[in-house]
């Protein structure tokens, strides 16, 4: 109870936005966050930060329910080693703790620990070391990692966490336990979390179960033949697609998207440094009134942690709702993930570098 109690006040640590609380949502606000909670036994945080845009939401949840979650043929503690390197390297660490909390629940070995401190040689697992090191160099020792028709969703759940670890890290704090826990009581807390993750994540849930969410068939947005052998997969990567290029149509200026998508193109995924001198250089090409939302687009896709308080008021001076600002996120999120796509999947078939 007193884990659940926690975990229901982390929603208040949401930042920049005001999360839907689940007792006033309606329609297909409320559809997602019971969709959410039967699947993972919680109201995910990093979900309902979605929910001043509830399509967006439905969007970012078919990402995550039809890869991470659903049952098909690689294993649920594969897809939490995948998301546990996703987000190492990307240095979310709530994604980190919450997923490794899922991973000590179901395997009680070494492995999470070993991920989160970068010895990866102390994964016991051979095939889970092949994956985690195909995760964290783009290379394996055997090509591919684990068989071809796990490739679905080994590959949708890297694309997925390069979409979720920015928008977390945007709008969460660093732990997914409320700053109010006592320290003396986290490390309980968080075994007690990997007790709660463990029973959802070893039941069966049917593939494609949340497509409904969102109007289908969408049209194929391109660059998903590596999910053509879960359909669940690859229409859920339509669907959610085609919802979040709308909201970036409605909130993002066409200027910013098309600078986004330009630097994205000659962009190899390497972090851009501890200063913000790319920030003013990049966004020194916009118009005075599309920089704000500029920023926090660029910011999103490039450097989700560098995102300040001071960048989202500049924001709110032209754009006051808290749907815009999870749309613009969102977006960029999204274009990112989709641009780390390629080299994902071709890493995952040639065991090469990306």
């Amino acid at each position: 109870m007193i884990l659940g109690k926690a975990l229901r006040r982390s929603l208040e640590t949401v930042r920049f936005v005001t999360p839907v609380k689940f007792w006033s949502s309606k329609g297909l606000a409320r559809s997602v966050y019971r969709d959410v909670e039967q699947n993972f036994g919680m109201l995910a945080p990093p979900v309902a930060l979605h929910s001043p845009a509830p399509e967006v939401m439905a969007a970012s949840w078919l990402l995550l329910r039809e890869t991470m979650v659903a049952s098909w043929r690689a294993s649920r503690s594969a897809k939490e080693v995948v998301a546990s390197v996703v987000s190492v390297n990307n240095t979310c660490p709530y994604c980190v703790a919450v997923h490794g909390a899922t991973l000590n629940g179901l395997l009680r070995d070494p492995t999470a620990i070993a991920i989160a401190e970068h010895r990866f040689d102390e994964i016991p697992d051979p095939d889970l070391l092949a994956i985690g090191n195909w995760v964290r160099t783009g290379k394996s020792p055997q090509a591919p990692p684990l068989p071809l028709d796990q490739a679905p969703e080994l590959i949708g759940v890297a694309v997925t966490f390069e979409y979720y670890n920015r928008m977390v890290n945007v709008f969460l704090d660093e732990s997914p336990l409320p700053s109010h826990v006592p320290a003396r009581m986290r490390g309980t807390m968080m075994r007690l979390l990997s007790v709660l993750m463990r029973g959802p994540a070893t039941r069966h849930h049917e593939p494609g179960a949340s497509l409904d969410l969102l109007p289908g068939p969408a049209p194929d947005p391109g660059g998903l033949e590596w999910a053509g052998g879960a359909p669940h997969i690859a229409e859920a990567f339509a669907r959610a697609t085609a919802v979040i290029n709308a909201a970036g149509e409605r909130s993002v200026p066409d200027s910013v998207r098309q600078l986004v998508t330009e630097r994205l193109a000659g962009w190899n995924g390497e972090p851009m440094g501890l200063t913000r001198e790319w920030l003013t250089d990049a966004e020194a090409v916009l118009p005075p009134e599309a920089r704000p939302a500029g920023r926090i687009a660029l910011l999103t896709a490039f450097a989700s942690h560098q995102v300040t308080q001071a960048d989202v008021d500049g924001f709110r001076g032209v754009h006051a709702d808290d749907r815009r600002l999870v749309e613009v996120a969102a977006w960029a999120g999204l274009a990112a993930a989709r641009h780390r796509l390629a080299p994902i999947a071709a890493s995952y078939r040639s065991g090469s570098g990306s």
